[in-house]
Parts: C-alpha cells; structure tokens; sequence
C-alpha cells in the first residue's frame, strides 16, 4: 500500500510553498489561478487527501455542521433534515448526518466524539430527552441547537414549534364544527412535543366546558400503523368519538384508513385532523386538515442560530418557537347527527 502523500510533496511538484498549497486546497487566502491549478493538479495526482479532523485541532474550521437524530424515520423528520441541508449549504456548509437509536451508548460514543470535534457545530434534531448526550452538550457547552424538542429546558438554544398551541387550535377547529367527543393520539415522550399537543388538546376542551376522558387518548407512536391500531380501539368504544386529533399525520393516514376498513366515511362519520402538513397530506383521500409546521423557516432559524455560535457568539439558553397554521381540507367536517 502507497503511503499517504504529504502537502508538502504537493507543494514539490506544484513549484510553490507549502502554505500557498494549503491556502490553495483550503480555498481561503489569495491563490494565482496559474498556481491554484498546478497544485489541484498535483494533488490529484498523488492522491492527496487532507486532514479534516487534524486540521480541526489546529483550529481550523471545517464548515461542516453535524446533525445528529436520534431514530432517523418520520417523514417530518426527512423534510425538516432537507430543509436544514439547503438553509446549510445556503450559508457555505455541508452537513453530517449522525443516526443511533442513543448517542450515550459506549458503541457509538467513538463516532460521536469524533464527529463533534470534526463538525463546527451540531444540530440535535428532535432529542431524546432521555439521552445522556444531552447533558454532554450542555456541561461542554458546544455549539450546538437543539431543534423540535420540547421535554425540558436547556441551557443552549432551541428552535421549535408552539405545539402546545398548535394543538389547541387544532381542537378549536373540531369544535367549532360541533364536535364535542374528540379523541387524541398520542406520539412518543422523546422530545416532548406528543406531551406538549397533548395539553393543548386538554386545554381546548376545558375552555370549552368538556371534561376529558381517558378512553379517548390513546398511544400512536408518531407511526401510521400505529394511528391505525389507536382508531381501532376508539371506534370500538361503546361510544365512539366524532373526531380524532393525531400528533402527527403519519398517525392521522392510519386513522383514515382504519375508518375506511370499518366500511365508514372521512368527514361524514368521522372528523379528522392531523398535525405537521408533511407534502403528503394534500395526496391522501381525504386530503387532510392539519397543523402547517414552518420547516424551511424553522430550518433557517435554527442554521443561522448555529452559525452565530459558531463564528463566536456566547453559547446561552435561548427558546425561539415558531407559530403554526391551521390548512383545512377534506378530513374534516361538521359533526354527525347521532341518535
């Protein structure tokens, strides 16, 4: 095996110093266009590769940002995820995309330091609360953001959503269509976002002068087989609701369609309301009423919050949440007459 070719063997055979071969491969710092040629030529040729993470420890930025997820799969995950990676690229950064179930755990804490010390700066995307890497971040005060996450309060920056409003309007909406048995579908704790929806639901209909019921909030797990299974146990109930709110609208297409298996209708027999407007929502029968997530906005805010501790600004708590939009359409409508 050849060994790895050296800058300044680079330098050598481009005729220049071995600083303007870096400013050169660097692309920073003054280069003739003559010169710069010569070296990219030099370097392809003896296959030269840099050193990222040994040129991160000589204080050099990579203009790379990490963002690290924990269980990458939700849809609104991978549109929040581009989103962030064009507001990234927008702004002269690449970005790293870091998967594990938990970023605690000693088989992935080797990647994850690594990475850490080779990324400028990191984005947790929709936290685990429960992750010890967590408290990491914060006693190290890394530049880091927390995004979509809603569980507790941190000392870095978050960027999120009122999902605690969101969810209110949400309910809001139903009720002002008549409804007054509405369910809820619960996501997971992780973030806490599922909790926060949850006490705007709750909210909603103390406002109203309903009392909740426990039978009609039941677990989805943010998935659709998992809306599914949630509006099986609702619509067997000896009173079913007459409208259903899901955490998210992956969980809101499997409520759709297991109101369709039972040979019912979306709105006539059942009211149904989602919570993200992931792009599928405006393609499923009925097209779905739901809650606008701002995610190029919020993927915005939250690059450019990063950036800023980046290039130096003291890393401190700060929350920024955006508001949502209410985007009716077919899934929902006035509520049945039942008697």
């Amino acid at each position: 095996m050849r060994k790895a070719s050296k800058l300044s063997e680079v330098a050598e055979i481009a005729g220049v110093s071995p600083i303007t071969a870096s400013r050169a491969i660097r692309g920073v710092g003054y280069v003739s266009e003559a010169a710069r040629e010569r070296i990219l030529a030099a370097a392809a040729q003896l296959n030269y590769t840099p050193d990222m993470l040994a040129r991160r420890m000589r204080g050099d930025k990579s203009k790379l940002i990490g963002v690290f997820v924990n269980n990458y799969g939700s849809l609104v995950l991978h549109e929040i995820t581009k989103a962030i990676s064009a507001e990234a690229r927008a702004s002269g950064y690449d970005i790293v995309l870091f998967n594990a179930e938990r970023f605690d755990v000693p088989g992935r804490a080797g990647t994850r330091d690594m990475l850490s010390k080779l990324c400028d700066g990191l984005l947790l995307l929709m936290p685990n609360v429960e992750d010890g890497y967590l408290d990491v971040v914060e006693k190290q005060r890394l530049p880091c953001v927390f995004v979509s996450f809603d569980a507790r309060e941190v000392k870095l920056p978050v960027v999120a959503v009122e999902n605690r409003i969101g969810a209110r309007q949400a309910v809001e909406h139903l009720l002002s269509l008549g409804h007054r048995r509405i369910a809820f579908i619960a996501g997971t704790q992780g973030t806490g976002q599922s909790a926060e929806r949850e006490k705007g639901y709750l909210e909603a209909l103390a406002n109203a002068g309903i009392a909740s019921d426990p039978a009609l909030m039941v677990p989805g797990r943010f998935i659709q087989t998992g809306g599914y299974a949630a509006a099986e146990q609702l619509l067997a109930l000896p009173e079913p609701p007459t409208a259903i709110f899901a955490a998210n609208d992956e969980m809101a297409f499997g409520a759709i369609d297991a109101i369709h298996s039972k040979g019912l209708h979306v709105p006539e027999d059942l009211s149904v309301i989602g919570f993200d407007d992931i792009p599928t929502s405006s393609y499923v029968f009925p097209p779905l009423t739901t809650m606008r997530q701002p995610m190029t906005e919020l993927s915005a805010c939250a690059v450019a919050e990063l950036v800023a501790l980046i290039q130096g600004r003291e890393v401190a708590a700060k929350k920024i949440a955006f508001p949502m939009e209410l985007v009716v359409r077919g899934s929902t409508g006035p509520a049945p007459r039942r008697g």
